[in-house]
């Protein structure tokens, strides 16, 4: 059900308009408020879905309500409706945010497809917020260890400025989570956050794959394709295992990172792009260098700022949180209740060896939560933890 509310100082068109509006789907709340200061004391104490409100009112004129209103809750669209169809006025309106301006007397089909599209909006605002939320819960940095802490900083002080960071350390420590939190902390976070496994995408297609390519430049190509560079375009591009890249990738991101600008495969046309570029790997890239994998120019280029994702086992006092984190995930997940970890179950989690790391950690707490009691005892864990 959505909830509107009209602010509007003539009676006789705040019942026109509830009218209207309510016979247009009978499951719309319509509420009223005669003036200004009554509509935003409204607004204030209750969640609106939709704003309809007059601009030349008593007490509080339309353009303060909507400056207020604005500042109070940014999400709700709000529609001014004036009897004066002054062109500055709209102007105003829409840069202090209004979702649209109407002049009265207002065109019937007009009014009903602006709530209509205003209210679609809300629904994807919303939308929005949770999936955002669900995404910061996925990439959230457990742990207080003395690494960790480190990391945290670093990205704190890393995130805001457009610096290149290199990400080291094995698989499964949570390399991604890093880049992630680089890219919501960042100026760029409204922005797309592209992610792309060097190591899964086939050498001859992998240039392809970041920089796009024209119909006919290859077998299969039937048309013009963007790459991931063009897409992560004024966002953040992840190259996760970039130590896998071909070296005819290497120079063409090389070339990218020197000038901003790209190529898609089979043309010459330059194509400029605003990107931020994170790299992880699991290799000692130094080692690749030396036997001729990887370009030590483009290392040079990546590496502005180091970040080292420690292996769990460099942080076996973050274990006990994030198991705790796990079980909540999982449950939430699964929509069961949360099962606890005994003391005794915990201690010798923790002094297991975690060669798979992270990932390795929340498999073996998602194997005891379905297989293990109500509380997680040491004996589930020898029981279910066993490799």
């Amino acid at each position: 059900m959505s909830k509107i509310l009209i602010i509007e100082d003539e009676a006789a068109i705040r019942r026109v308009l509830k009218k209207i509006i309510s016979e247009e789907n009978d499951s719309y709340q319509v509420e009223e408020a005669e003036d200004g200061l009554i509509g935003l004391e409204m607004i204030t104490k209750s969640d609106y879905d939709l704003v309809l409100c007059d601009i030349k009112m008593p007490k509080m004129d339309g353009m303060e309500v909507l400056e207020k209103a604005k500042k109070i809750k940014s999400e709700i669209p709000i529609v001014m409706i004036s009897g004066h169809g002054d062109l500055d006025i709209a102007v105003s309106a829409m840069r202090l945010g209004a979702f649209d301006y109407i002049s009265k007397p207002p065109d019937l089909n007009r009014l009903l497809n602006t709530v209509r599209n205003a209210l679609d909006r809300k629904e994807l605002v919303v939308e929005n917020k949770i999936l955002k939320k669900k995404v910061s819960k996925k990439y959230e940095m457990v742990g207080d260890s003395g690494a960790i802490s480190h990391i945290k900083s670093m990205i704190e002080k890393v995130a805001p400025t457009d610096a290149r960071v290199f990400i080291t350390g094995p698989n499964g420590t949570g390399k991604e989570i890093v880049a992630h939190w680089l890219h919501e902390k960042s100026e760029r976070r409204k922005g797309p956050m592209i992610e792309v496994n060097c190591a899964a995408i086939p050498s001859e297609l992998i240039e392809s794959e970041l920089f796009g390519h024209v119909k006919g430049s290859f077998t299969g190509a039937n048309k013009d394709r963007a790459g991931k560079f063009e897409a992560a375009n004024r966002g953040t591009i992840f190259l996760d295992e970039i130590g896998d890249m071909s070296l005819s990738a290497q120079a063409k991101v090389l070339r990218a990172l020197q000038e901003n600008k790209i190529a898609r495969v089979g043309s010459d046309k330059d194509i400029k792009v605003d990107v931020r570029v994170i790299a992880a790997t699991n290799k000692d890239l130094k080692k690749e260098i030396e036997a001729g994998n990887f370009r030590e120019d483009l290392y040079h280029r990546l590496a502005v700022i180091l970040i080292k994702v420690p292996a769990l086992n460099e942080r076996r006092e973050d274990i006990p949180l994030l198991i705790n984190f796990f079980a909540q995930q999982i449950a939430a997940e699964q929509g069961t209740a949360i099962k606890s970890f005994s003391k005794k179950a915990i201690e010798l989690l923790q002094n297991y060896d975690w060669t798979g790391n992270i990932r390795e950690l929340r498999n073996v707490v998602e194997r005891l939560i379905i297989l293990g009691e109500k509380e997680i005892s040491e004996n589930d864990v020898k029981l279910f933890a066993s490799k």
